[in-house]
């Protein structure tokens, strides 16, 4: 019994905790859902050249490759809203 009881108390601990870093408990929640499985997929190896890929520009209007941009020089992208 008391098994059980500690396991739910972590259970709500983690929930809790994931809930502050999502933002809000619906957020954790489908954090668990949709990102969780997803993160480690792939077979990117560290020091491995990026894919390259398509990206809009600042404007909204103008496109270009990734490769286009870096020129041998380290590039971070950074995926998330800051508002």
């Amino acid at each position: 019994m008391w098994v059980g009881i500690g396991i739910a108390a972590l259970a709500v601990i983690v929930y809790a905790a994931l809930s502050f870093m999502a933002g809000s408990p619906k957020d954790a929640f489908l954090m668990v859902r949709y990102a969780f499985p997803h993160m480690r997929s792939g077979n990117l190896k560290l020091g491995a050249p990026a894919p390259d890929g398509k990206l809009t520009a600042l404007n909204g209007t103008d496109h270009f490759q990734i490769r286009q941009r870096i020129n041998g020089k380290p590039l971070v992208l950074i995926f998330g809203s800051f508002t």
